[in-house]
Parts: C-alpha cells; sequence; structure tokens
C-alpha cells in the first residue's frame, strides 16, 4: 500500500482549514471524528462512492485536519485535535460548537491522541 502524506502543522494554512470545513460532507466527517479516537473511511462514508469520498479525504488531509494510516486494506482516519488547537487556537472548537448549536449534534467528546 502506498505512503500517505501528511503536511506538517506549521505549513497548514487557516484558509486550507475554513475551505476543507467548507463542504458539508467533510464537514460531517470531522464532526464524526470529533466523537471518536479513530474510525476507517467505510466507517464515515455514510453509503456515498468511494470516489468521492477519497477526494474528500484528501482534502482534509490536505488541510492538516486528518491523520490517516494503513491498517491491513483499511485506512483509519483521526482528527488532529491537539496539533490543530495549538496551532490555530480555538478554532475547530468555535466550529464544532456552531454545527452543534445548528443540529444538536456533537454528543460528548473524548480526548483523542495528537498526530
Amino acid at each position: 500500500m502506498r505512503t500517505i502524506k501528511h503536511p506538517k502543522i506549521d505549513e497548514v494554512t487557516v484558509e486550507q482549514v475554513l475551505y476543507a470545513l467548507s463542504d458539508p460532507i467533510r464537514l460531517e466527517i470531522v464532526e464524526k471524528l470529533w466523537r471518536t479516537d479513530e474510525a476507517s473511511c467505510n466507517a464515515l462514508d455514510g453509503g456515498r462512492p468511494k470516489s468521492s469520498m477519497s477526494h474528500h479525504f484528501r482534502v482534509l488531509r490536505d488541510a492538516g485536519l486528518v491523520w490517516t494510516r494503513n491498517e491491513g486494506v483499511a485506512h483509519m482516519n483521526a482528527l488532529r485535535r491537539a496539533e490543530l488547537n495549538e496551532r490555530f487556537p480555538g478554532l475547530l472548537d468555535a466550529v464544532l460548537s456552531a454545527v452543534r448549536a445548528k443540529s444538536g449534534g456533537l454528543r460528548r467528546h473524548r480526548t483523542s491522541r495528537s498526530r
């Protein structure tokens, strides 16, 4: 399996993060990862086509939001929460709080390991 590239957190820009979060599907993925430590692409795809989900995961990775690792034939994804909070303090919390206010989403969150 090919190596998955991730940007260094100091190379990530706020514009990239906001662009990635501007899409409802990507925002839904991030919201789901907020509630868990790690999840497979299949667990996060919502029944959508693999080709479109590959694009969304690539945008999230390129924006520094998601860390993806190979586990057998599966791709496991985790939110780069600690790194993002260090780089852009409060940004992710503010965006996801707005999602919670809008939809009643975001149930209890757990602390995830940083990447």
